[in-house]
């Protein structure tokens, strides 16, 4: 009997790096981008960390992404930016916007990094979190690299999940953190369950009917739906005008579906954006007043039956506790994948 393993997260980091490197991504690049995609696992984004690998490899030898990227800034006016990522990996362009906005919030109070001709960078969650520890309020908004959800009360497939997330620190405790896709799941777990053989639960997917639809390996057939119902695909659409059209980026039907065309330019668009508390009083007085409302939840009354009362960010905090501590959980699925990728490239196995 088959059962998951665990690895450690400095021999993920390593072997994706390996991989990305025999196939001619600069060293620093691939390090970078390794431990980016690891962030991800450590976060419990499963669907968006090392799993992705095969699928960027197959980008990479398609020609669909460029290992040497001039990424530069197309515009400037100080607080606002846009970049252009020369259509590299997206873990780069982002860790170049993130660095940015950082550093432009520390000088004008807030900052707005568009960018355009980027590709799938893995959860938006990695990049509000380094905000956040800087001590900088964090959001980010993408258009998903593929259109898996049709408008409300359409069929046709014209948006994707496109995510938002938002980080803000607290004193003495973990950073208040919502990542989360616009449907009411991330195409990353569908793709999961179909790798697992496993079945979708009810409400994640309709057909072209309006029915119900539980198998992954007939999703190409259906639309994935919003989180709550009209209003997620208003949120969705709106994303998609920010980070996509407002950057230059691709959006509606001119959108690149990544898992099915490798080779060609996704020109993917994404905002990060960092708000500096400094700028509104004492920063401390703010970490402290997040930290009691926060607090004033968790000690509020629960219903009958219930444990606890859940903050965003607790749940990423202690599952990167664990597997910092304990290692990347890999299913027998996802290591034959990984281990016939490196295979392809030479590479020691997990």
């Amino acid at each position: 009997m088959t059962t998951t393993k665990t690895i450690s997260v400095a021999r993920a980091e390593e072997f994706i790096a390996q991989v990305f490197s025999a196939a001619g991504v600069p060293a620093s690049d691939a390090q970078k981008v390794g431990h980016l995609m690891v962030c991800s696992d450590l976060a419990g984004a499963d669907g968006h960390g090392i799993f992705r690998l095969p699928a960027y490899m197959k980008r990479i030898k398609a020609g669909g992404a460029n290992l040497h990227p001039n990424i530069q800034i197309e515009k400037d006016r100080g607080a606002t930016a846009l970049i252009n990522g020369d259509s590299a990996l997206g873990h780069l362009v982002m860790a170049k916007s993130v660095e940015l906005a950082i550093e432009r919030a520390r000088q004008f109070g807030v900052s707005w990094i568009g960018s355009h001709h980027g590709n799938h960078s893995g959860a938006a969650s990695v990049y509000v979190r380094t905000i956040a520890e800087a001590g900088l309020v964090g959001i980010y908004m993408a258009v998903g690299n593929a259109n898996h959800m049709a408008p409300w009360g359409g069929i046709d497939l014209l948006l994707s999940t496109n995510p938002l997330a938002i980080a803000v620190p607290a004193k003495n405790r973990p950073i208040v953190l919502l990542d989360m896709a616009t449907t009411v799941a991330a195409y990353g777990k569908v793709k999961l369950a179909a790798q697992r053989g496993e079945q979708m639960p009810e409400g994640w997917m309709i057909d072209k009917q309006g029915k119900s639809l539980t198998d992954p390996q007939r999703s190409g057939e259906g639309s994935l739906l919003p989180i709550g119902d009209y209003k997620g695909y208003g949120l969705a659409l709106m994303i998609g005008l920010l980070a996509g059209s407002l950057n230059g980026a691709a959006v509606g039907k001119d959108t690149i579906d990544f898992n099915a065309n490798h080779e060609l330019t996704t020109n993917t668009g994404q905002v990060v954006i960092a708000v500096d508390p400094t700028a509104f009083g004492d920063v401390d007085l703010f970490l402290e007043r997040v930290t009691t409302v926060v607090e004033d939840i968790v000690r509020s009354r629960k219903l009958p039956g219930v444990d606890r009362i859940h903050i965003p960010g607790e749940g990423a905090a202690a599952t990167s506790a664990k597997r910092n501590r304990d290692g990347i959980p890999i299913s027998p699925e996802l290591l034959a994948s990984l281990n016939a990728c490196a295979a392809e490239w030479g590479v020691e196995p997990l």
